[in-house]
């Protein structure tokens, strides 16, 4: 995906189906539709395009949140045709930056830690943000599906992330019969990483930003870049590849400044 030289700014924008919060180098996108589950719709879409593209662009913003508002994570696409706001109801105004395909290869290649943070159900294409995210999170009541197959749909998208973190028999067995699972057999099968008490998840989720904020944002956007890349690459050549990276990896300056600040016995400063 290629990067584009237009600089963005919030700055006038209304989002209506997303909330935006930064807090020490980590920005939250919070789903917010709850009265419909969160289900993605298209001002959602590109809302959730447009502040990836943002959290991409700022090097201050070091991990990215992915929450969401109500009893729901997000139920997949909205099937419903929404004929836009209803009068009186903010309209979203954030510029168009890709389709619904997207969102998923945004998260892919934001080269940033991304966490998941599942308070409720996930649904359908909403796999395709936790399949994608470098971590997931889940309260230990919420429940995974994919039910596609008994509305007489195959979840053709979901499969390209789902079967990269879910063993394969189990994910088609996951797909094939659209059955429910819990967070705790989520976590078993790598669907998440860790599942636990809904009171717990705030704490836990924040532990994790702040720890991965404090970490080299330049080599963990070279490491990710890396990992993406020689994902889809046979061993040989992934070896060659990493060879090249672990050399740029070293003469670049969060390596410089983390092995000075070893010498020096002092907390290194990656501003």
């Amino acid at each position: 995906m290629s990067d584009t030289e237009e600089k963005l700014s919030l700055e006038g924008l209304t989002f209506t189906a997303v909330e935006l919060s930064e807090a020490d180098n980590v920005l939250t996108i919070t789903l917010n539709r709850p009265k419909r589950k969160n289900a993605i719709n298209a001002e959602m879409t590109n809302e959730l395009i447009y502040a990836l593209d943002y959290a991409k662009q700022e090097r201050r913003i070091r991990v990215v949140v992915i929450a969401a508002k109500g009893d729901v994570f997000c139920a997949g696409g909205d099937l419903r045709s929404m004929a836009g706001a209803r009068e009186g109801e903010p309209v979203s105004n954030v510029p168009s930056r890709g389709g619904s395909d997207d969102i998923s290869l945004r998260i892919r290649y934001l080269n940033k830690p991304v966490i998941s943070k599942i308070q409720g159900a996930v649904l359908a294409g909403a796999l395709l943000m936790v399949c994608n995210s470098t971590h997931a999170i889940a309260a230990d009541h919420a429940k995974f599906s994919a039910p596609e197959i008994l509305r007489g749909i195959w979840p053709f998208m979901v499969m390209a992330g789902l079967f990269r973190v879910m063993p394969k028999r189990v994910g088609l067995d996951f797909i094939m019969r659209g059955q429910a699972i819990s967070a705790e057999k989520a976590a078993s099968y790598g669907l998440v990483n860790e599942a636990v008490p809904a009171d717990q998840l705030d704490a836990r989720v924040g532990e994790l930003a702040a720890e991965m904020a404090n970490l080299a944002p330049g080599s963990m956007a070279m490491g990710l870049a890396a990992y993406n890349a020689q994902d889809a690459m046979e061993f040989d050549d992934a070896m060659t590849f990493l060879r090249t990276q672990i050399d740029a990896c070293l003469k670049s300056p969060d390596a410089k400044e983390g092995i000075t600040a070893f010498l020096e016995k002092r907390e290194p400063n990656w501003d």
